[in-house]
């Protein structure tokens, strides 16, 4: 069965699903709000960021913003609040909000 994905929206059923959730194009969770589940997210504190990037490239969601080699704000809207920046930031400038330490 192959879909096209498309057609795969927040009103869809289960029943218009991809067979075994199989992924059938790339780059398709940029048209949905994945971050919307948790209450748990990330906080950015700009003054302590050295704009070292490295929390860049482990966010699984790409929900850090670059633009001129400069990190931007979180993208809230598909950060899922996993919190694995959070460690890749060695200044600290990334701490979880939601979270009792």
């Amino acid at each position: 069965m192959a879909t096209d994905m498309s057609k795969i929206n927040e009103s869809c059923s289960w029943k218009d699903l991809t067979e075994g959730m199989q992924v059938y194009e790339g780059g398709s969770s940029a048209k949905f709000h994945t971050g919307e589940w948790t209450a748990i997210k990330p906080e950015f504190d700009a003054e302590k960021c050295t704009q070292c990037l490295l929390c860049v490239p482990v966010c699984p969601d790409s929900a850090i913003p670059v633009s001129d080699y400069k990190r931007g704000e979180f993208d809230y809207d598909h950060c899922k609040g996993c919190g694995i920046c959070v460690n890749a930031c060695k200044p600290g400038a990334i701490t979880m909000k939601g979270v009792n330490k």
